[in-house]
């Protein structure tokens, strides 16, 4: 299956949607985001959510077979998303800005689903889970920054501040704003937990280390 574009309801321009949409062409889109996919002129493969934020005149412009709806209330629109969507890699759009919460619960469900590889696109920077080593060819002087949501082991090579075998916990030491030298940046976490966030102009770089990995 080809990628898959997730659109959510934070920020979102449609110059985002068109270059995710030309990478992976498979739409799904969070309940909310429906009415805003529609009015460019897109119609989703799939809505899914608990279906509280979709309007009904939203609604009837939809083919019924194409909501998936999730009734429970202990997880956010992008969980359900992210857990139902069977693809290489999710690119999401739409879950970075706006409310503060919904962006943390995002990041929150990255790590709670780590065999669901997904890269989230806000308008500056890009953010995904790493469970495992990963190798990226990254511009020197590119900003890398590694924050973990959970305690975790993490080595390094190819930064200007190399981390071997540094322990990081949200509580404790984080590996914020360091910078690629030249050549491949190599990551490798000893489990679980940490997130990769790097400038938007990454994500052709992130979406190739994250595809390589996965096999």
């Amino acid at each position: 299956m080809e990628m898959v574009t997730l659109l959510g309801g934070g920020e979102l321009t449609p110059e985002t949607v068109s270059e995710l949409l030309t990478l992976a062409p498979n739409l799904v889109v969070c309940d909310g985001a429906a009415a805003r996919a529609l009015a460019l002129g897109l119609t989703p493969d799939r809505v899914v959510g608990d279906m509280d934020s979709i309007a009904d005149a939203t609604r009837a412009r939809l083919d019924p077979a194409t909501l998936h709806e999730i009734t429970e209330q202990d997880s956010t629109d992008f969980d359900k998303a992210l857990r139902t969507i069977a693809a290489p890699l999710v690119l999401g759009a739409g879950f970075t800005g706006r409310r503060l919460d919904h962006e943390l619960a995002c990041y929150n469900a990255l790590v709670r689903h780590p065999d669901r590889p997904c890269i989230l696109v806000g308008g500056h920077d890009i953010c995904f889970h790493a469970p495992r080593p990963l190798r990226l060819d990254l511009a020197p002087g590119g900003r890398v920054s590694l924050f973990p949501m959970a305690e975790v082991v993490v080595s390094t090579s190819g930064l200007e501040w190399e981390l071997e075998r540094l322990r990081l916990a949200p509580w404790a030491r984080v590996g914020t704003s360091n910078r690629a030298r030249s050549g491949p940046v190599e990551i490798a976490p000893e489990g679980a937990g940490l997130l990769v966030i790097l400038p938007r102009a990454s994500l052709a770089a992130a979406i190739a280390a994250l595809s390589s990995s996965a096999r």
